[in-house]
């Protein structure tokens, strides 16, 4: 967004504002000027229209709470009974039981790696009888290899989500 030129460059507050300032005039163009720094001549030249009457929309800003001092009543901290937090007792079984599941799926996934390790066979897996052709053996190759990449990946993964526990 283009920065604005700081002229006179008003939003209409309120209409009594305007009455007290004079003609507040709309601007068109980008950006649209409201001010009340011209004449009449000058804003029908610039093809400026008088709001004078029109239907304006305020938004009033949301309100701020009251300082204590003035006795209203301030917001209570959150606490356990507000549903906020979590007893510590119920935390601590839910980590132990995401830490056994986290356990489980990290042997899951390390036996699946070793046995795809094993059938790779450090990139010289054994042929196939449907792999007559050269072209198939070197495909189910090139998939063994990028399903270690893969496995590979997720038991790291598995090892870093442990390692935060």
């Amino acid at each position: 967004m283009a920065a604005m030129k700081p002229i006179t460059l008003l939003l209409l507050l309120s209409p009594m504002l305007a009455q007290a300032q004079g003609v507040v005039y709309r601007c068109p163009g980008p950006p649209v000027l409201y001010t009340d720094a011209l004449s009449a001549k000058e804003a029908e030249a610039k093809g400026c229209k008088s709001i004078e009457g029109a239907p304006v929309s305020v938004l009033q800003a949301p309100r701020r709470a009251a300082p204590a001092a003035m006795g209203a009543p301030q917001a209570q901290p959150a606490t356990p009974a507000s549903g906020n937090r979590v007893e510590p007792q119920l935390q601590k079984q839910r980590d132990n039981e995401r830490r056994q599941v986290l356990e489980t799926e990290l042997r899951q996934a390390e036996a699946r790696l070793a046995e795809l390790q094993r059938e790779y066979q450090g990139g010289n897996p054994e042929r196939r009888g449907d792999e007559r052709n050269y072209a198939k053996y070197q495909e189910r190759v090139a998939e063994l290899k990028a399903a270690i990449g893969r496995q590979e990946a997720d038991v790291a993964a598995l090892k870093r989500e442990l390692s935060k526990l």
